[in-house]
């Protein structure tokens, strides 16, 4: 079993930053991809990023690329979304997520219980 807890999100004017943390506990998740969803009241839940096992491979939303940077810290078992540049659309719960496997291609596993992220205009 994998526990996630999302820290980091807030209420921010547009244009602002924010840096989310993913704490992992229980099983070890170093072999295991990990990622950032999000999901925006009546909209289904997307992946903002991904990122392999070993931090090299990451993968991104379009509407988030060049604004957003996933890393992880393995030695931490902690996942980060770094954001940047912040609209309103970007307005929504963040959810923290294992993978099955080390690589993105597979599945989420485990979720976390979600921070809220408000972008106000």
């Amino acid at each position: 079993q994998v526990e996630l807890v999302e820290s980091g999100g807030g209420l921010v004017q547009a244009g602002a930053s924010l840096r989310l943390s993913c704490l992992a506990s229980g099983r070890s998740v170093t072999y295991r991809a990990m990622g950032w969803f999000r999901q925006a009241p009546g909209k289904e839940r997307e992946l903002v990023a991904g990122i392999n096992w070993s931090g090299d491979t990451t993968r991104y939303a379009d509407s988030v690329k060049g604004r957003f940077t996933i890393s992880r810290d393995n030695a931490e078992n902690t996942v980060y979304l770094q954001m940047n540049s912040l609209k309103p659309e970007d307005t929504a719960v963040y959810y923290c997520t294992v993978y099955s496997g080390p690589l993105l291609v597979s599945t989420p596993d485990y979720w976390g219980q979600g921070t809220q992220v408000t972008v106000s205009a």
